[in-house]
């Protein structure tokens, strides 16, 4: 384990959220780790007109307020997505809200998108835009929002031309109501919606951006074919799946398994693989697939990515493994793809 891996480890005799936070303390002082060298051209892939140097990208969730994105691009992700920002701040639901379950590598939470708002948010992309590297914006609805299919247009206007792309977050199960966002008229409202901002953004500034849609792993048969229906139809570029799982899996041991929220991390890894794999058959190429859910090695990246996934995404296996976790499932996808004699991630994109 690297210093840093260590450090990483300390910090669980802190509250969790403390914990966090201290984390991204330190990576705004420099402290956080920094991967030397190119990455390994077998691992660069093209994602919706995205140049990635690595598949392997940072998922929403770590850095809310866009306080780190560089850090952890040198850190080794070949993306971040920073946020989920609404437009206005808001605190999100009572601590504690975040917990750790460290017998089954796990976590659950019910944060409730607090995050400090649009506008320090813009100002910090704003801030590193020459910076280069992959990062972007995930957005989501207010608490409280009367109409919050708005939200998101607001979002993704006033971020326009600061984020290399945007994920519209409609699989949060700590915002009520918001996962009926999923659901079919209230998605094509939705997504069709952002299309037409899209396009007038596109109008007014001359400049294109990729916008993804978050899912959740809890859907209904029927309900995948529907939501890549209406994700083609308004012509969005890639759906990520998945967010975390309002189910608890009988294999759970840690006493906090029962709170309320979100569960992300191992538990998560088969269900969410096999919810890739029903979107890759139902989107049958016409869209891109990232990989979400459960991810802490090399051997569950690949798998995401011989299910249909074009990039995978990972937060919660950093709490278990530290940031040099992802140089090591970098290592070990590459490793993987060679032996079974791929040239690049998109040779092995859904094979069998």
């Amino acid at each position: 384990m690297s210093f840093h891996d260590i450090a990483a480890r300390a910090l669980h005799v802190f509250d969790p959220e403390d914990a966090h936070g201290w984390a991204i303390r330190g990576l705004k002082w420099g402290l956080g780790p920094r991967e030397g060298g190119p990455d390994d051209p077998i691992l660069a892939v093209n994602l919706a007109g995205l140049e990635l140097p690595n598949c392997v990208g940072l998922a929403a969730g770590f850095d809310k307020n866009a306080e780190v994105p560089d850090a952890m691009l040198a850190a080794g992700f070949g993306f971040v997505e920073a946020g989920t920002v609404t437009p206005l701040a808001q605190a999100g639901n009572p601590r504690p809200r975040l917990f750790r379950l460290t017998e089954d590598q796990a976590v659950i939470n019910r944060m409730g998108f607090n995050n400090g708002g649009l506008e320090p948010f813009a100002r910090s992309l704003l801030a590193r835009k020459s910076k280069g590297g992959v990062v972007g914006a995930n957005i989501g609805a207010n608490k409280d929002a009367t109409d919050r299919i708005q939200d998101y247009v607001t979002g993704l206007t006033r971020l326009w031309g600061l984020s290399d792309y945007f994920t519209a977050n409609i699989s949060s199960p700590n915002t009520p109501g918001l996962r009926a966002l999923q659901t079919k008229a209230a998605l094509e409202e939705l997504l069709g919606r952002l299309s037409e901002t899209r396009e007038a953004l596109k109008v007014s500034s001359g400049a294109d951006y990729p916008i993804f849609l978050k899912v959740a792993p809890d859907l209904e048969d029927g309900e995948v074919e529907a939501i890549v229906e209406a994700v083609v139809g308004a012509g969005l570029d890639a759906i990520i799946v998945s967010n975390t799982t309002i189910a608890r899996p009988d294999t759970l041991k840690s006493a906090f398994a029962g709170e309320s929220g979100g569960l992300s991390g191992a538990p998560l890894l088969a269900a969410s693989t096999e919810v890739v794999k029903r979107f890759h058959a139902a989107a049958a190429g016409r869209v891109a697939l990232i990989g979400a859910g459960g991810i802490a090695s090399g051997a569950d990246a690949y798998a995401k990515i011989r299910a249909g996934a074009r990039a995978v995404q990972l937060y919660s296996a950093l709490v278990y493994g530290g940031p040099g976790l992802v140089t090591r499932i970098k290592r070990d996808l590459a490793a993987r793809l060679r032996a079974d004699g791929f040239t690049a991630v998109e040779d092995a994109v859904g094979a069998p």
